[in-house]
């Protein structure tokens, strides 16, 4: 991150909740300067302001970037306010679902614009993020947009705007199939006769130990699985069920990650 940068002509954030206030956290823990932040957001939380962040009047004529972390559904009354912030040269970074590369050329004629991808453990600083910039994003402009998004985790590039309702689908949206996993372990095994808590307790270790096993062990899943599954076991038994090639996990999961990335299509346009 190009503190001196930043802090010199400044940076504007658009939308200060969950993600925008990780993201705020994430840059202040690294050393920008809290007057060099403006927020703005209606319903700013009070931390901002306590923490010496800008919350009131127009911001910097010039700012060096202009992060959009508010839901696609707002962008349109959003970007009219903005496409005079600043000049050409000024990235504009944006977190939000389904709104094009395009769109935002024209609201922001000539400036280099780069799409990301976060996602909701961005709030513990454990996020993967996907970036794609337009043909005005140059390299400078692309390692700006990664080492903003490198304070709430891991940052990976797409060669390619086409790719990011996929990204989207898979990791964006992620968070909430894993949790609903959570969900339904728990519920089985409350089922099987656990009291409620213990099911639950159980569910959130096992997703979460297996998480960190796959990220440590950096091995191929289905490797890891096997490794688990003796044969006429317990868990080849629960498999059976699971992996059934009409009915089971994989083709529900296709189905899953292809309805979220059409409506990131939809979204787009």
């Amino acid at each position: 991150m190009d503190l001196a940068h930043l802090n010199d002509r400044g940076l504007v954030l658009v939308g200060c909740g969950r993600m925008g206030g990780a993201l705020l956290q994430g840059w202040l823990a690294r050393g920008l300067a809290p007057k060099a932040v403006h927020v703005i957001d209606p319903k700013v939380p009070g931390w901002v302001a306590e923490r010496g962040v800008s919350v009131e009047g127009p911001g910097p004529a010039d700012p060096a970037v202009i992060v959009l972390a508010v839901k696609p559904q707002m962008m349109g009354d959003v970007l009219p306010s903005l496409s005079r912030s600043g000049g050409a040269d000024r990235l504009v970074l944006s977190v939000a679902a389904g709104v094009t590369l395009a769109a935002y050329g024209r609201a922001f004629p000539g400036a280099p614009v780069v799409r990301a991808m976060p996602n909701t453990p961005a709030a513990i600083g454990q996020g993967i993020t996907a970036i794609v910039g337009n043909d005005q994003a140059g390299a400078a402009a692309l390692d700006m947009a990664e080492s903003l998004m490198a304070a709430v985790g891991r940052v990976v590039r797409l060669t390619d705007e086409s790719q990011m309702d996929a990204v989207t689908a898979v990791s964006g949206s992620g968070p909430a199939y894993v949790f609903h996993l959570i969900e339904t372990l728990a519920a089985a095994g409350e089922a099987e006769g656990l009291p409620a808590d213990l099911a639950l307790d159980l569910a959130r270790a096992t997703v979460a130990g297996a998480g960190a096993l796959a990220m440590h062990e950096d091995e191929d899943p289905a490797k890891l699985r096997e490794a688990v599954t003796s044969p006429a076991g317990t868990t080849a038994a629960g498999l059976a069920h699971l992996m059934d090639p009409e009915t089971g996990l994989a083709p529900l999961m296709r189905r899953t990650v292809a309805a979220a990335a059409a409506r990131g299509r939809e979204l787009g346009k």
